[in-house]
């Protein structure tokens, strides 16, 4: 685990394949280590981590790998339980995934003997994104190019379906909102539907497309920001449904936002993987220019640390972590 100065990047693991996906957990788990996922061409790969920025004994970072898991297909997009649990008797480690099967699998294990993963048909295209119920984590949510966000149990039966006017790129569900669902289409609109109800109930507008990816802040219910085009949007919610900031970042399309985890002013963007490396760039609100350029070899996925200002990306065969100023 060196730390390595080139091209800025703070730490690397290596891995075996391709990384098209990284996903710090972003629940407390119980455990002073960080659990981190990442997915390759036919596994999932779920290790812990540790960084000398949270603890003085550790040189750099220590990554360990707890258990792969075979998954037999590409895996495009990982989400945790918030019922993942390092501290029980026995460990439970429970996350779900999309592919490019159109299915979902939900994956329940104790690292030990129980490895189960039940497998959840019903979207008709290409699976952009899911997220776990974030209190109980009891239903999943997920959106698709076939222009539905659909809410499932954990047995995969389906318990909310949303008709979309485009197809949906992502979906989130906040701590603090637990009735409410945001969903991010390509067309450019973000929406936000009561669960009780089973209907929308706000509309935001990017005004320009495509919009690629969205984010609803964690330290700030009423933010939201995304990307679409090549530019960088932030929404206050209850100001106006057009955004109040936004700023053109990536000469090539952007292609993923999100907000850090502890800093509601910090967030991330990647421009789209090109032919050789794909960018990376923390901003800050308080600043006119990006505050870290971060450059990844055909980089894919972007995740926050739980509790550092420090973000990861997949690439090939290695997830690179830049830790950033707060």
């Amino acid at each position: 685990m060196k730390q390595d100065s080139t091209r800025n990047t703070s730490y690397t693991v290596d891995c075996e394949d391709y990384v098209h996906v990284v996903k710090f957990n972003p629940f407390d788990s119980g455990d002073s280590c960080s659990l981190i996922a990442y997915g390759g061409s036919n596994y999932v790969v779920v290790g812990t981590c540790r960084f000398q920025e949270e603890d003085a004994e550790v040189e750099g970072m220590q990554y360990k790998t707890l258990r792969t898991f075979h998954h037999g297909i590409r895996v495009d997009a990982i989400a945790w339980s918030p019922e993942t649990r390092l501290d029980a008797i026995p460990p439970q480690i429970r996350f779900c995934t999309a592919a490019s099967d159109r299915k979902l699998r939900l994956f329940t294990s104790d690292l030990q003997d129980k490895n189960e993963f039940k497998t959840f048909d019903g979207h008709s295209d290409y699976i952009n994104d899911l997220v776990f119920a974030p209190n109980e984590g009891q239903e999943i949510a997920s959106v698709s190019d076939d222009h539905t966000c659909r809410v499932w149990d954990l047995e995969g039966n389906e318990k909310a379906h949303f008709v979309l006017r485009s197809p949906g790129m992502s979906v989130c569900w906040h701590p603090e909102e637990a009735f409410k669902l945001m969903v991010a289409e390509k067309n450019g609109t973000i929406r936000f539907y009561d669960l009780i109800t089973q209907q929308a109930i706000l509309s935001l507008e990017c005004e320009q497309t495509p919009l690629m990816s969205a984010d609803w802040c964690l330290k700030n219910t009423l933010k939201i920001g995304a990307v679409a085009g090549s530019d960088w949007l932030i929404w206050d919610i209850t100001r106006s449904s057009y955004p109040q900031d936004k700023r053109p970042v990536h000469v090539d399309r952007a292609r993923l936002f999100r907000w850090s985890r502890v800093n509601e002013n910090l967030f991330a963007t990647t421009g789209y993987p090109g032919k050789t490396t794909t960018q990376l760039l923390v901003h800050h609100l308080g600043h006119p220019q990006p505050i870290l350029t971060g450059t990844a070899a055909v980089g894919s996925g972007l995740t926050w640390h739980r509790t550092l200002p420090l973000c990861a990306v997949g690439g090939d065969h290695k997830i690179f972590f830049w830790v950033t100023e707060m």
